[in-house]
């Protein structure tokens, strides 16, 4: 019997919360270990709305389909049960969250993620081991979470919390957002150094841009047009997009 994909996502159809309008219409994706998909579409495609849905959002209703991490059905679990199974999202705009520095942040989410015999030292050394492999400064540690910092700090610091939790799959929703090519190269850099040490993490990046996949090299890009995926290929499938844009595939 061969061994269950690593993430699988079938017949996903979600709907607003509140309205009922659907979003996404009939999603099927799956993510073997060690693979990289990337996720492109324009404004409005759902993107974002399946990153949300992945995690358990409740600002969205599931209408149907199912949601495997490696071979298990998450679809009913809420976000820190899945979170603590070893799905993680970086946001798009991560939340600033004062008088919660990022040490105690990450102290609490992985003593969750891998149970309370997790000392607060293991967890310091582990911050300290990637702040250096991230070229982090190390009093970010003791700074309050993403308060006051600049949209490439922000992200950077979505990555040390990937490195120091150790998830299975890590969906990154739009990481290159508002970031110029240094700091998406140092973002991209964390993410290659992350899977070096960790080579059977599967991702999920969803961008509009096709620049952080030139980072990344995905192994597969799909493209979200109107809640469906209409088109799936290699990493060329990015660079045609970036000639030709979404217009082939209407409206």
């Amino acid at each position: 019997m061969s061994e269950a994909p690593l993430f699988e996502i079938e017949g996903l159809r979600v709907a607003t919360a509140e309205g009922g309008t659907e979003i996404l219409k009939g999603i099927d994706l799956t993510v073997h270990a060690g693979e990289i998909h990337a996720l492109m579409g324009p404004n409005g495609s759902g993107k974002s709305t399946l990153a949300n849905i992945l995690l358990g959002s409740p600002e969205y209703a599931l209408v149907a389909g199912s949601i495997r991490l490696k071979g298990e059905d998450i679809t009913d679990w809420p976000p820190d049960v899945r979170a603590k199974a070893g799905l993680f999202l970086a946001f798009q705009h991560p939340k600033e969250i004062p008088g919660v520095s990022v040490r105690n942040f990450l102290t609490q989410a992985l003593q969750a993620r891998k149970g309370t015999d997790v000392s607060p030292l293991e967890t310091y050394m582990a911050m300290k081991e990637w702040m250096e492999r991230l070229e982090m400064d190390p009093s970010f540690m003791d700074r309050y979470l993403n308060e006051g910092f600049s949209g490439g700090e922000k992200k950077r610091n979505e990555i040390l919390q990937m490195a120091v939790l150790e998830p299975e799959v890590a969906v990154l929703d739009e990481t290159d957002s508002g970031l110029d090519i240094d700091a998406l190269r140092v973002v991209a850099n964390g993410v290659r150094e992350v899977r070096r040490d960790r080579p059977a993490l599967g991702i999920l990046a969803i961008t509009h841009f096709r620049r952080l996949l030139v980072e990344l090299r995905p192994d597969r890009v799909h493209v979200l047009i109107g809640g469906r995926i209409a088109d799936s290929g290699g990493p060329e499938l990015a660079d045609r997009l970036e000639q030709e844009g979404y217009a082939g595939y209407g409206p």
